[in-house]
């Protein structure tokens, strides 16, 4: 393994756990909410755990690049970037929903090859490096076997996402394709696909920082992760994340 790869591994591992234990001090308490121009939320909580994330990271590896949901992009002179989310699920966490997580994706050259996910509230971690397998907490997990489409559990983010889009008719043709469908939005839908709870999550209205990191622990856990085109186009705002064996007729459904 690329010794700069692990060693920026673990300083992702360490400092997404600190930043989402930083988070998880301001959760279920009165916080005040902002709102930014595009009508989504933020919060000193959200700023000030992508802060830590930065200047931890900048400490170990100066010189790398950053871009976050809450301080924008700076660029790399050494070909690695950190692509942050402090809070995937600021609605559920100004709700005192349990469900958001601290995501950190690590591009090298243009390539995603690690992620984390950390999810304070039920101390649930996941991470992947690549060619390492995905890893909750210290068990490696799995997609499932489930290889028909009418058999599936799905996921997806919000069905107000695919109204705004236009795309309405296009998130019900994929559900009435499937077994069961829940409304595990955000991260948590993506994680639930690599341990191989859920089958396949269907999601629209993304930024690249929402689904880098998980792309790769999706992947790494024996998954696939596309675009609705089967590409790898992370800024576009539709994906889809799968156990692999229900991708292509989820794909065939979305066009």
């Amino acid at each position: 393994m690329n010794p700069d790869w692990r060693s920026r591994y673990e300083v992702m591992v360490r400092a997404a756990e600190a930043a989402g234990k930083l988070a998880l001090g301001f959760f279920d308490r009165d916080i005040v909410v902002d709102w930014k121009h595009d009508q989504s939320p933020v919060t000193v909580a959200d700023k000030t755990a992508e802060r830590l994330l930065r200047d931890s990271i900048s400490a170990a590896f100066p010189g790398d690049g950053f871009l976050g949901e809450e301080f924008g992009g700076d660029p790399s002179t050494t070909g690695y970037r950190w692509i942050i989310d402090p809070i995937d699920g600021t609605r559920c966490f100004i709700r005192n929903i349990p469900h958001w997580a601290t995501l950190v994706g690590l591009e090298y050259q243009g390539e995603m090859i690690a992620g984390v996910s950390y999810a304070p509230a039920d101390n649930q971690l996941f991470r992947a490096l690549r060619g390492e397998g995905t890893f909750k907490n210290d068990r490696r997990v799995r997609v499932s076997d489930v290889s028909e489409l009418d058999q599936t559990l799905a996921c997806y983010s919000g069905i107000q996402y695919f109204q705004k889009a236009g795309r309405e008719q296009t998130f019900l043709n994929v559900m009435r394709g499937v077994d069961r469908a829940r409304g595990f939005g955000d991260y948590y839908g993506f994680v639930l696909v690599a341990q191989g709870s859920c089958d396949l999550m269907v999601d629209f209205g993304v930024h690249e920082w929402d689904i880098a990191g998980l792309k790769v622990i999706v992947e790494e856990a024996g998954g696939r992760f596309t675009d609705w085109d089967g590409g790898a186009d992370l800024k576009r705002p539709d994906c889809l994340a799968s156990n692999g064996r229900v991708h292509d007729a989820a794909l065939a459904l979305l066009k």
